[in-house]
């Protein structure tokens, strides 16, 4: 690959032979690229490793491919190619409608994958030159940085800022300590409201909702992540 700024790789795939080929692969190609065995291990590594682009399956353990696949298109932050066995044309649609810009089926083609890696990053390449260029030409504030919490407000990095209660507040400054790891929603209540005998966690799902509603309002969207079974975690960087 003959490329001075390669793109992140990021790989969550639970079989760990096919795992370590595929990493074996892009390395050898000239890509930065790590691993993971299930989205839960992932959205606690994306914090700690950013990627540029994420291969994925879909048939994954704990929560699927398909959920990922649509959170991580909400984000628009990165390149979305799934590799799986499930090569239906319901699963292929179902895939691309939800955001997946490649949807390649098991077994692996090694030279496709690296040919819609290489065109992927591309594209992006040229579309970030473009909107780099849009951003010039207007004013505004530093949109470099991640998102910072004040007591009062939350800011995004696109510079937009959304108000705060002190619950809100409360509950973002928890998530904000550990970027990345997924807290349990028994925990979160705990520390937001002080240990209880039977804590019930569902106001800690009134203030996410409530806070989720105030967002979009503000046409944002938080980088807020509900693992079922699990808990919550904060996913974006922090400046």
């Amino acid at each position: 690959m003959n490329n001075e700024n390669p793109p992140r790789l990021a790989i969550i795939e639970d079989d760990p032979d096919l795992r370590e080929e595929l990493l074996f692969f892009l390395q050898a190609k000239g890509y930065p690229a790590w691993g993971v065995g299930s989205a839960e291990a992932f959205w606690r590594e994306l914090h700690r490793h950013p990627a540029d682009i994420i291969l994925l399956d879909v048939g994954l353990p704990g929560e699927d491919g398909f959920s990922a696949l649509e959170y991580l298109r909400g984000l628009a932050e990165h390149g979305l190619i799934v590799l799986t066995a499930r090569g239906s044309q319901e699963d292929k649609l179902r895939g691309l409608s939800l955001g997946a810009d490649f949807y390649l089926v098991k077994p692996v083609n090694f030279a496709a994958l690296a040919e819609a890696v290489s065109g992927l990053w591309q594209r992006m390449r040229q579309q970030g030159a473009a909107g780099a260029t849009t951003a010039a030409t207007a004013e505004g504030p530093d949109t470099h940085g991640g998102w910072l919490l004040e007591e009062e407000r939350l800011h995004a990095p696109t510079g937009e800022s959304l108000p705060l209660t002190p619950q809100e507040y409360r509950l973002l400054d928890v998530l904000c300590r550990n970027p990345g790891e997924v807290h349990s929603k028994a925990l979160v209540h705990d520390l937001l409201f002080g240990y209880e005998k039977d804590p019930d966690t569902h106001r800690v799902d009134v203030i996410l909702s409530r806070l989720r509603s105030k967002a979009r309002e503000h046409e944002l969207r938080l980088p807020i992540r509900a693992v079922f079974g699990k808990g919550v975690a904060f996913l974006g960087g922090l400046r």
